[in-house]
């Protein structure tokens, strides 16, 4: 089974003129008007590398040639390949179909991508809110989680270890929603996540965290965090980590169900 993470530093990328042109031509007109809506440059130019990603890993591991990539939406915003191409492996028989799942915010663009299994993928970036105190915020955000998620956040210390906290869990519970294709009607107090003891770093990805769904765990999906920090070098598509001495700037989740 295939399994693909993915960043793109589009937060130091600055497309020339002609690039930008140049990328608006690699990608379908329904995408590129999608893109015009975007009221901030840096907003259109992360979805711009977010679908650029995903036609990569299309073509190169899906084995599409570029120009018959036929990307379509579910009626909830997913992205889904249209009418895929029949690719059977040396054996003869068909290969399991692949999920994939896109996120941007900050200074990342990612992708997650999953054979065999449905993944969802969302990323986080730690900041202060910008028109309320954190108590305040939480506040509003209150529905959002459950009483244990809520004794964790608010038990992490001080205000920007709670925040850190609040979008770890939020990270996590946007990937499962994503993964599952349900959007925001979702009741998110019907999922509650437990997290796994060990502390985040950049250099390793935690898997031991636990989703209970209407109290119930459940044992067919692995959940993985992880920090992005952006590294002291450019634009570059790599693993979904990056060594740098700077403190992590964002979470990052990715929630697949496995076919057992």
């Amino acid at each position: 089974m295939g399994s693909i993470r993915w960043a793109f530093l589009c937060g130091s990328w600055r497309p020339s003129r002609s690039e930008w042109i140049l990328a608006n031509r690699c990608i379908q007109r329904e995408e590129r008007d999608r893109i015009r809506q975007f009221v901030f440059a840096k907003d259109a130019k992360s979805a711009m590398a977010g679908r650029l990603l995903l036609r990569r890993f299309v073509c190169e591991r899906m084995g599409i040639p570029w120009s018959e990539i036929r990307l379509e939406r579910s009626p909830r915003g997913k992205p889904y390949l249209a009418a895929p191409l029949k690719v059977r492996s040396d054996s003869g028989t068909e290969p399991p179909s692949w999920s994939f799942n896109l996120s941007h915010q900050g200074d990342y663009a990612v992708l997650a991508a999953e054979q065999g299994g449905q993944v969802g993928v969302d990323i986080m970036k730690n900041t202060m809110p910008g028109t309320s105190s954190v108590p305040e915020f939480f506040r509003i955000m209150t529905r959002q989680f459950t009483a244990y998620e809520w004794s964790v956040i608010q038990s992490a210390g001080s205000e920007h270890l709670q925040l850190a906290a609040f979008y770890r869990h939020w990270a996590l519970k946007e990937s499962f929603i994503k993964a599952i294709g349900t959007g925001l009607g979702f009741n998110l107090q019907r999922v509650e996540f437990h997290l796994a003891p060990e502390p985040l770093t950049q250099k390793h990805v935690l898997r031991q965290t636990k989703m209970h769904l209407d109290e119930e765990e459940e044992e067919d999906w692995i959940f993985e965090s992880r920090f992005l920090s952006p590294p002291y070098s450019p634009p570059c598509i790599c693993p979904l980590y990056s060594p740098s001495h700077r403190p992590p700037l964002s979470f990052m989740a990715t929630g697949r169900w496995i076919d057992k």
